[in-house]
């Protein structure tokens, strides 16, 4: 039985991918801050509950230290992470580094502490979950775009260093997708000399607009297949959405598309 550790595992899409790779036969290790509280993959057989926070870096090694003394892990899902739009100039510090610090050091702190496992077994994968917004800016949603271009930046070096080790890293970046994450797993601010552009940018998370985005489950199954096909492809893109804003990147330049999206928020 494969073993496939998670973090982020309590709602959204990490909670879909958990259900999804248990349904495959798969054991899960499932990550979240406050395992108590999930109570729907507590039902579930071969799934384990464990505690981490990923911006705890001193604890998040000893978790995983202690994970891999009694499971053999083959695949590592980099899952957890939340929204920061608004403004540049509406952001705190604060919220400034801790969306840097759980998207982006979260990711490398745990990839880190894996890759000693898996570079003396020869065998392993990450899967790091970027965003349609790790491939191509927005407004309000800067710090956010940083925070998943490093992921994707990251995620590319690594696969390079670890290729002669047979570890692969790969990447899902999804689109819209219909989550809590525009609610729960969203944060921000205001200021008042944008108010024009935040209401342009508003109208993308309409609830018209949300319903047509793709659902958790079908990103999963993505992120199974990039977890299973062998290949030794790094980016997946997932969901409608965000195939065609790659899609169109791809052909107008990342230039062309600058240009083509500047016009739209300029008034």
């Amino acid at each position: 039985m494969k073993t496939i550790f998670i973090t982020g595992a309590s709602s959204g899409l990490g909670k879909a991918a958990a259900k999804l790779f248990q349904a495959k036969g798969w054991h899960v290790i499932a990550t979240m801050r406050k395992p108590e509280n999930e109570m729907e993959l507590r039902k579930l057989s071969n799934v384990s509950l464990i505690e981490l926070d990923v911006t705890d870096t001193d604890r998040t090694n000893k978790t995983i230290s202690n994970i891999l003394k009694s499971h053999s892990v083959d695949v590592v899902l980099n899952n957890a992470g939340y929204g920061l739009i608004g403004p540049l100039e509406a952001l705190t510090d604060e919220q400034i580094q801790m969306q840097v610090q759980t998207n982006l050091f979260g990711v490398i702190n745990v990839t880190r502490a894996f890759i000693p496992f898996f570079r003396e077994r020869k065998s392993g994968t990450f899967i790091n979950i970027t965003s349609t917004f790790g491939l191509l800016g927005y407004p309000t949603c800067s710090i956010y775009n940083a925070s998943k271009f490093a992921v994707d930046g990251f995620s590319e070096g690594l696969a390079y260093e670890l290729a002669n080790f047979g570890v692969k890293v790969k990447i899902v970046a999804p689109g819209g997708m219909q989550t809590d994450f525009a609610g729960r797993s969203m944060q921000g601010g205001f200021h008042p000399k944008y108010t024009q552009l935040v209401e342009k940018v508003s109208e993308g998370y309409s609830d018209e607009q949300i319903a047509n985005y793709t659902k958790a489950d079908d990103v999963a199954n993505v992120i199974y297949e990039a977890a299973t096909d062998d290949k030794n492809q790094l980016r997946y893109i997932a969901g409608n959405d965000a195939i065609g804003l790659y899609e169109e990147r791809i052909g107008l330049t990342a230039e062309g598309q600058f240009a083509k999206m500047r016009a739209q928020f300029i008034f």
